[in-house]
């Protein structure tokens, strides 16, 4: 029996990664869908994962290939993949080679192997492996045309999902005439970015139900396809409704949480920004040294990894080893380097979902932005991550870096990195670093908690075991940037543009 999505869907799950999300469950059973791309895009490893898998579900596939290179060379690169099951063929899964029989008996002579085929083993899927062989043979459009045709007809009468891959065509010319016929269209290819290429897949055509636009991002490792929805589609909606109750939770930071009014509201966002060695990572370990004893937390770094962090707590002595060692925390470590955006963003909520976790450090978030070149859209991109943690119920923090620039009077905050997080952070919280004289001082702001009344007033801190020290008054960070500000107007400290003050 073909398995079916559940909740009375009637699509047929591609068990690709990915992809059944992008399709909105799966394919339509007895349905002709073209699977294009150039040399190299995928699309062999598409047919072939497509066929095992429905194979492994008790389904029979048949593909069928019209090309000269042999079935015994294909497999031999399948068997590298974890979908290949030796077992399945040729029970559950058939390969026919047709090129000699299209190029003797043409387009009809494929159509009653096609016909044959089927009947016989009683195949439920079906991949028609060059179908740019059959556009070359067929000698009109017409001719072509009626091929599609004859293969819905087919398709209908036995129930059997058809895919037929082909080259990617020349968009400057007419689309090809099997495009309007089929039911579905889906293109690989390969973009360059700068010097990094990325593999994208994008559906162009879907009948009798909706699915994901745009382009989204795919690999092929040992598991095949593995496809990345756009995180903004994907998740336009929470998968869940947002539950904004329970009582305030602590930063961690018994001063922070003064600042704050309170500490933070559950299921809640907050940005920590500030420049390099300001704190921020201090922060977000006692953020998750705070765990409740039913709670378990995850750190989720791009720059520091999982050694340094645990160094760097140890030496503050902070409850976040024990709570590792115990196996209530995880960290996870992923260099932003080859990566793409919404894998990253996939792999965090799949990390969140399956360790139950309540409690997030996200450590670097601006790190997202250098994983796209497609800026305008990390806004809308973080923007879904966030309304997802929530409806999971997690507590959020998280880290991004700003410049160094110190906190001049003539400096406003316009001078400080956008992370694109703070429309939806319920908190923001600034570190800055500002050097006076021959000393470095650190200063903390709160500068936004949602439906809170906060203290927006500067303090003082500095580091110490425990983490973060914050001065609960306000006063020595008042003296520092009244000196400061003296010495402006004396015009001992150098105006904009005078670098010998940093």
């Amino acid at each position: 029996m073909i398995e079916k999505k559940s909740g009375g869907s009637d699509r047929i799950p591609t068990g690709i990664p990915g992809l059944d999300d992008v399709l909105k469950g799966g394919v339509f059973e007895g349905g002709i869908y073209i699977v294009q791309g150039a040399p190299g895009a995928g699309k062999t490893i598409f047919g072939n994962q497509i066929c095992f898998n429905q194979a492994a579900r008790g389904a029979r596939a048949l593909y069928v290939t019209l090309l000269a290179e042999n079935h015994s060379r294909m497999l031999a690169h399948m068997r590298r993949l974890e979908f290949y099951k030796e077992d399945l063929i040729p029970d559950h899964l058939s390969f026919v080679g047709a090129f000699q029989i299209l190029e003797e008996e043409g387009l009809k002579g494929l159509l009653d192997l096609v016909r044959r085929e089927v009947r016989a083993r009683k195949a439920q899927f079906l991949v028609l492996d060059g179908l740019i062989t059959v556009h070359e043979k067929a000698s009109s459009d017409l001719e072509l045309k009626k091929f599609i045709h004859e293969l819905q007809t087919q398709a209908v009468f036995s129930g059997c999902t058809m895919f037929l891959l082909t080259s990617a065509f020349d968009a400057s010319q007419n689309f090809p005439p099997e495009h309007t016929m089929v039911d579905g269209l889906i293109e690989l290819q390969t973009r360059l970015h700068g010097r990094r290429a990325e593999r994208q897949l994008q559906i162009h055509k879907l009948r009798g139900g909706g699915y994901l636009g745009g382009c989204h991002s795919f690999r092929i490792d040992d598991r095949g396809l593995v496809i990345f929805p756009r995180i903004e589609a994907l998740l336009a909606q929470p998968t869940q409704p947002d539950r904004a109750d329970g009582a305030s939770i602590s930063t961690g930071n018994a001063v922070l949480d003064g600042l704050l009014g309170g500490g933070l509201d559950r299921h809640s966002v907050s940005v920590v920004l500030g420049p390099a060695g300001s704190g921020k990572t201090t922060l977000g370990l006692e953020f998750l040294s705070a765990l409740a004893e039913n709670e378990r937390g995850l750190l989720f770094g791009f720059y520091e990894n999982s050694a340094a962090l645990r160094l760097k707590a140890r030496a503050l002595n902070l409850p976040f080893c024990s709570l590792d060692e115990r196996g209530r925390m995880d960290v996870i470590w992923r260099p932003a380097t080859e990566a793409r955006i919404d894998e990253i963003g996939l792999e965090l909520l799949d990390a969140v979902k399956t360790g139950g976790i309540k409690r997030l450090f996200l450590d670097g978030v601006d790190a997202f932005r250098r994983l796209t070149d497609e800026t305008d859209r990390v806004g809308a991109f973080l923007a879904a991550l966030c309304n997802e943690l929530r409806a999971n119920g997690v507590t959020t923090l998280a880290a991004a870096e700003t410049s160094l620039t110190g906190a001049l009077p003539w400096l406003t905050f316009d001078s400080h990195t956008p992370t694109g997080l703070s429309p939806v952070a319920e908190n923001i919280v600034l570190l800055r670093q500002v050097v006076f004289h021959s000393e470095t001082h650190r200063l903390l702001t709160v500068l936004k908690a949602r439906d809170r009344r906060i203290d927006m007033r500067v303090h003082r801190f500095e580091f110490g075991e425990g983490g973060v020290r914050i001065d609960p008054e306000h006063k020595s960070a008042e003296e520092i940037l009244r000196d400061m500000s003296n010495s402006f107007v004396r015009g001992s400290i150098g105006r904009p543009g005078n670098d010998t003050d940093y």
